[in-house]
């Protein structure tokens, strides 16, 4: 399958940042948000992911505070977070210390009392009476017209605002499968001659994948939480990841163990993982994809946020699983992880992973440990593994030789890396 639109230079190693701003902070706004961007740059975070921006329908309103994803206008920003010229300012403190910024678009449906309702209600699929209909069995947003060519020419003209008045570096494109495939091609070729942009997907639909540089990993989330809890094999995973090899068009997937749909309906990646929760997340950021934390993972948080509701994050000084996220991110732009072949090593134990990644010089050896069971021994024999190594969490240094034994607790995570 050959790829249609080449993903920018900048975001083929980078890492990924969700941004619930509503729950971020006590004010919640484009500003308070701005004075956490040294910390995640530090933490080694390249693009951040504002969930949607704009204003909240009143209209059919679920909770106190309604969806982010019912909108009432798609050039506005939503008064509680500040005004443009806020999130201008934001945008451009981001990109003072090197970051990019996406916004997450809508482009299925809106809000009940979105402005276009009023001014162009051709825009929205109507049932036989004239009535605004809604096919996925949500009740506070309705759908858009595909039909209807000005909609469309609409919705791209909406997206360049945001390029050219804010300096945006790309979409987060939510449910981005139901919307025509045809609609995403040409928003990307109206969209892409003004700047340098990143396009995410939250789907898994393989045509999707020639027009978005990263998809989502749906189905690895959910086989490894089966794993994780006795409902299938790590060979299961190992199917789902050769799967995604086989796509063979340069999209890349998104891994996490977290976001926004997952921590408000599902639970923490504690309520999914168990103990394994932090030995998942090192493979998030250790395999050949893009890496993805949600708002308040690197704090360590056990609390489903609410969704329609301010339901504030309490932040821990120090943030407690900062240096931990550091030292992966850090990794995770070294050639073995972004760019390197991938070979899977015999395991000493069925809920082990133990895996070996190499580009040129750089070779990375991990070995998580998915299970209780405790002070698993085994010997690792690879002809990438020579040399002098380092633990990227304890920064000491190893001489890796044929026969070299080591020793993994419960629930444990090994990774080491090979100095330049």
């Amino acid at each position: 399958m050959a790829i249609h639109f080449p993903t920018a230079a900048w975001a083929t190693k980078a890492t990924i940042y969700e941004v619930n701003l509503r729950q971020y902070s006590h004010e919640g706004s484009f500003l308070a948000f701005a004075k956490h961007l040294p910390r995640l740059k530090d933490m080694g975070i390249d693009i951040l992911w504002m969930m949607p921006i704009t204003p909240i329908a009143q209209k059919g309103r679920l909770g106190t505070l309604g969806s982010y994803y019912a909108c009432s206008s798609y050039v506005k920003t939503n008064s509680e977070f500040g005004t443009i010229a806020d999130f201008k300012q934001l945008v451009n403190e981001a990109h003072g210390l090197g970051m990019k910024v996406i916004i997450d678009w809508v482009a299925n449906h809106t809000g009940l009392d979105h402005e276009w309702t009023v001014s162009h209600p051709e825009y929205y699929q109507q049932d036989a009476y004239g009535n605004f209909t809604e096919r996925n069995g949500w009740k506070d947003v309705i759908d858009l017209n595909y039909q209807n060519a000005s909609m469309r020419n609409a919705l791209i003209v909406a997206m360049q605002f945001w390029i050219t008045e804010c300096k945006i570096d790309g979409f987060r494109c939510d449910m981005a499968h139901l919307v025509p495939l045809d609609f995403w091609k040409e928003a990307r070729k109206q969209c892409d001659p003004l700047r340098s942009l990143y396009w995410l997907a939250e789907c898994e639909t393989n045509e999707y994948h020639t027009v978005f540089d990263t998809t989502y990993a749906w189905e690895w989330m959910h086989t490894t939480e089966k794993q994780t809890k006795g409902d299938c094999s790590l060979n299961d995973v190992y199917k789902v990841l050769h799967s995604y090899t086989q796509i063979g068009d340069g999209t890349s997937k998104l891994l996490f163990t977290s976001n926004h749909d997952e921590n408000s309906w599902n639970g923490t990646e504690y309520d999914k993982y168990g103990l394994a929760a932090k030995a998942m997340a090192v493979f998030t950021c250790t395999w050949k994809a893009m890496p993805l934390i949600y708002s308040g993972q690197e704090n360590a948080n056990r609390k489903k946020l609410a969704f329609f509701e301010k339901d504030v994050l309490q932040w821990q000084q120090p943030v407690v699983l900062h240096d931990f996220y550091k030292a992966l991110l850090a990794l995770h732009k070294s050639p073995a992880i972004y760019l390197g072949e991938t070979h899977i090593l015999p395991s000493p134990h069925p809920q082990v992973m133990l895996y070996v990644r190499k580009s040129g010089d750089s070779v990375v050896l991990v070995a998580l440990n998915l299970s209780a069971a405790d002070k698993i021994r085994f010997v690792v024999q690879h002809e990438w593994l020579n040399g002098t190594f380092v633990s990227i969490f304890s920064q000491i240094h190893y001489s890796f030789v044929p026969g070299t034994s080591f020793e993994i607790n419960s629930y444990g995570y090994l990774v080491y890396a090979k100095l330049d």
